[in-house]
């Protein structure tokens, strides 16, 4: 086990080990809540774990779910249909010996026995560590932050981002070696579970798991689906280490759905989506401001946000799936003159106009996209018409010119993106046509977790694409994350890699380190490893 210092600090082995984490724990007492009004559950309640998530200067939110049976058929996590009364516990210290908040919240059966706490009232840019009781059942441990006060120039910020995590593809190491880098802050930007039935979709290198239920359609299915993927260790273990930002995608609800349209003919597509949308927010740490209104048919999910990080950056989170037109041309790569309709957007008009007007009114030194597909252009085609995907971007040209002509006064714009299930650097230019065109903005593209199984180690600039899109800088087809560490005068993104996900436990090693100047755009490589003509060592 590893850390950015080299050494495994007490806090990781706490944080990574929910055993551990108890035994140091277990004997503290929680702020009692109404008298006689917490039912406890017979056996453990917290086999999901615990999360953080959109942090404020002040706060964050905190949650759990109780499911004692976390895959039974109807989606109830074996919990009696009844409110169930946790308690909670915000400290400054990993043994709550200066606890800063303590509470109660109910976990209702409508949300799946689901506790999102809004904690507000408490120090900005500072650590935290959180944790929840029911009766005699202690929660693992969690670790979190708040974000620094809006006038406050942090020296740096420790970020991961990652995205496409199917189950049945790989284990999960990725997320661990995410959670033993110790980040500040995680995004994860799409597919956080797959829903597909079991062996429907596998992998080159072979399925290692199933997933227990057939594909998931109802609310009860989204819920199981979820409850199997926090079931895994290394995922509990990267909710655990730090805040996330979560953004859905489409695998979250179904493949390449737009709007209230899905990729193949299905009346129930509508009631399917609302299902979707319910769980992912039931089971994620959003705040309440994002949750769907219940009992309303299509009612949206509010995921579009905005979190900043004092003076030094602002997240722009997108929802690239709930407000986009359709997919042009059948939805696939082919020469499509409909992608550069300028009525297409892929984000809505108000959404479009809320991302339009924060970047205007930006003064963060940097300025971070987070998002689900390919923002850059990808031609395969090598005459003059484009053959592009009509799910990325490329489907939708004339609102991506819009959000790149809305970032002109912008000291750094960065996309981040997922998706694609290979890592990938680009230059954003203002015209993909023109290779003299100015470069303003960086694209950096993390690869998936798991999503289509071990992948294999490439030349960087070996891909098709490369041949007639002179803005890409680079590509690597193994499965991994992207680790970042931003400051007021560069971001250093390290792409890792995993030689393998069909066996657990493999290191994460260093492929390349990009860097990004400070009122520079487009990302200079700064260190490439070379393919490998014998065993690799793992990254120090």
């Amino acid at each position: 086990m590893s850390t950015r210092s080299g050494r495994t600090s007490r806090r990781t082995v706490l944080l990574l080990g929910s055993t551990a984490a108890l035994g140091v724990l277990g004997s503290r007492a929680f702020a009692r809540g109404p008298s006689g009004s917490t039912l406890a559950p017979r056996t453990d309640p917290f086999t999901l774990g615990v999360a953080s998530g959109d942090p404020a200067p002040d706060g964050f939110v905190i949650w759990t779910r109780l499911a004692c049976s976390p895959l039974d058929e109807d989606g109830r996590g074996g919990m009696a249909g009844v409110p169930y009364e946790v308690e909670w516990q915000v400290a400054k210290d990993d043994r709550f010996a200066d606890v800063a908040a303590t509470g109660t919240a109910w976990a209702d059966p409508a949300w799946a026995h689901s506790v999102h706490v809004e904690l507000m009232g408490l120090e900005p840019g500072r650590e935290y560590f959180y944790r929840f009781r029911i009766g005699g059942w202690y929660s693992p441990m969690g670790r979190t932050r708040t974000a620094p006060r809006a006038t406050e120039l942090p020296a740096a910020l420790a970020f991961a981002f990652m995205s496409c995590a199917e189950y049945e593809h790989g284990w999960f190491t990725g997320y661990r070696r995410v959670a033993e880098s110790e980040p500040e802050l995680v995004l994860h930007l799409g597919d956080y579970i797959y829903e597909y039935a079991p062996h429907y979709y596998n992998a080159t290198s072979g399925n290692v798991r199933d997933h227990t239920s057939p594909e998931t359609r109802t609310l009860a299915d989204y819920r199981r689906r979820h409850a199997q993927y926090k079931l895994d260790p290394d995922l509990q273990a990267a909710h655990a280490i730090a805040p996330w930002l979560a953004v859905p995608d489409d695998h979250d609800v179904a493949n390449n759905w737009a709007g209230l349209v899905p990729m193949r003919p299905d009346p129930a597509f509508p009631t399917r989506r609302d299902a979707a949308l319910r769980a992912y927010w039931e089971n994620m740490p959003l705040r309440a401001a994002a949750a769907p209104v219940a009992g309303v048919p299509a009612s949206t999910l509010r995921l579009y946000r905005r979190i900043g990080w004092g003076r030094l950056a602002t997240f722009h989170l997108l929802d690239t799936r709930q407000f986009r037109d359709d997919q042009a041309c059948d939805d696939s790569y082919r020469i499509c003159p409909q992608a550069s309709d300028p009525a297409r957007t892929i984000l809505g008009a108000d959404q479009e106009r809320w991302l339009l007007d924060g970047l205007a009114a930006s003064s963060a030194g940097w300025d971070l996209l987070g998002q689900q597909v390919f923002f850059s252009q990808r031609d395969k085609n090598p005459g003059p018409s484009k053959s592009t995907s009509m799910d990325a971007w490329d489907g939708y040209v004339a609102c991506r010119n819009r959000i790149v002509d809305g970032w002109a006064r912008v000291r750094n714009a960065v996309v981040l993106t997922g998706d694609v299930h290979s890592h990938w650097v680009a230059d954003v230019k203002r015209d993909f046509d023109d290779p003299h065109a100015p470069v303003v903005g960086s694209e950096l593209v993390t690869t998936s977790l798991t999503t289509s199984g071990d992948g294999v180690d490439s030349e960087p600039d070996a891909h098709p694409f490369f041949a007639n899109n002179p803005h890409l800088r680079f590509h690597n087809n193994q499965r991994g994350f992207v680790r970042a560490r931003l400051t007021s005068a560069e971001l250093t993104a390290d792409f890792l890699t995993l030689n393998r996900v069909s066996q657990p436990d493999a290191e994460a090693l260093l492929k390349a380190r990009f860097t990004i100047a400070d009122r520079v755009p487009g990302p200079r490589l700064g260190y490439l490893r070379p393919l490998p003509t014998e065993p690799t060592s793992p990254l120090a």
